[in-house]
């Protein structure tokens, strides 16, 4: 079973090309970014091809949210991407609309022909371990990106009590953000620090459970982002806003840790 690990665009300074160059150089397997702008769209697909990049896109429904998934779906398809990694719904929508939103993602999944997951996301109809494994129960194909960092946050807790909604989504997971959270956010301030070994456990835990479940069912890669953002959900010292580590580099150091472990157990 391969490793593909992708590098979010999220907090990247300069434009497409060097950010891409930076990609590839570093040894990504692809990036991870939202759609560019309209003009900005030949370029960035010349520069996948360049620098042979994969892609993972990601789509934000708003408003309108069906039509918002339609309409973003539908251009996001044309790039071609391994899969689409989408923010969908609401966590205020009643239960009966969702139902409806993911009634038609799942139709429009299967035009497109693109693997869509949907991720668990603060904010979002997948806020919760609960709300998610009520979808995935009522929703047998659904998809899910797994940020679990969110639910940490969320649930104020490292999930204790979520034993089998976890199993659940780990079950339909397809992609892995590598973010650690904890109980008071979604991103400790630095996963390598002693006092946060407990939370990166939990989450080594986890996404060595959802490449155990690839592996089992025989699927061909495991895809992974580490996911680290910047300040915002970085934390920075007070007064100066200066972060406290290096986005690239702790993101890098993710991405290697990750390698490791991975090449260890299913290489």
């Amino acid at each position: 079973m391969e490793l593909k690990t992708f590098k979010a665009i999220w907090g990247m300074p300069g434009h497409w090309d060097t950010q891409l160059k930076q990609i590839a150089e570093a040894g990504y397997t692809g990036v991870e970014s939202g759609m560019p702008a309209l003009e900005d769209e030949s370029l960035f697909k010349e520069l996948l091809q360049k620098y042979d990049l994969e892609l993972i896109m990601l789509v934000y429904t708003s408003g309108d949210h069906k039509a918002s998934f339609e309409e973003q779906v539908e251009r996001a398809a044309g790039f071609k991407p391994l899969l689409i990694n989408s923010h969908s719904a609401k966590d205020s929508m009643p239960y009966d609309e969702q139902l409806v939103f993911f009634e038609h993602a799942l139709r429009l999944e299967q035009q497109a022909g693109i693997p869509i997951g949907h991720e668990t996301h603060r904010g979002r109809a997948t806020y919760t371990p609960w709300s998610t494994g009520r979808l995935l129960r009522d929703f047998p194909d659904l998809k899910i990106v797994a940020d679990f960092s969110h639910w940490c946050c969320v649930c104020e807790s490292m999930l204790p009590d979520q034993e089998e909604n976890l199993k659940l989504a780990i079950q339909h997971t397809i992609h892995i953000h590598g973010r650690v959270g904890y109980e008071q956010g979604p991103q400790v301030p630095d996963y390598r620090a002693p006092e946060y070994e407990y939370a990166l456990l939990k989450h080594e835990r986890w996404w060595d459970e959802i490449c155990a479940n690839h592996n089992t069912g025989g699927r061909p890669f495991v895809t992974f982002t580490p996911e680290f953002g910047p300040p915002g959900y970085m934390h920075t010292q007070p007064f100066t806003n200066q972060p406290v580590v290096d986005l690239w580099d702790i993101c890098y150091a993710m991405n290697q840790r990750f390698r490791e472990r991975f090449t260890s157990q299913f290489s």
